[in-house]
């Protein structure tokens, strides 16, 4: 359960950036994961540019090989704020942003299929 308010980050990353030999958005989703934070998606951007303002676009005929990557992390305020120092120690060019959120609702569905199996218990 989620207290009503929250933090929303969010990490401007490129596309081709990596770290421990994935591609940094996966590594940052799945150690947000490992941090038990309530939520994470990854955004691919059609065109952007950052702190050097080279224009990368999925416009040009040869497809741009690093486009912009949002990562939007939602939790508590405390929770984000540790999280943020594993990001920041990982991100080597980018941008990462906080904001103050209110939570409406936050609720799981049926079943994950891809959830590891819960243990039967003893009955």
């Amino acid at each position: 359960m989620l207290p009503k308010e929250g933090r929303l980050l969010r990490v401007f990353i490129g596309e081709s950036d990596r770290h421990d030999g994935m591609p940094l958005y996966e590594w940052i989703v799945r150690k947000a994961r490992e941090h038990h934070m309530a939520g994470a998606t990854v955004v691919r951007g059609l065109e952007g540019f950052g702190a050097h303002s080279r224009v990368h676009t999925a416009k040009i005929l040869r497809l741009s090989q690093d486009l912009p990557i949002v990562i939007e992390i939602v939790d508590t305020k405390e929770k984000i704020r540790g999280f943020l120092e594993v990001v920041d120690a990982v991100v080597q060019e980018g941008i990462a942003t906080l904001e103050d959120i209110e939570i409406h609702f936050y609720r799981a569905g049926r079943q994950d299929p891809l959830a590891l199996p819960q243990p039967e218990e003893d009955g």
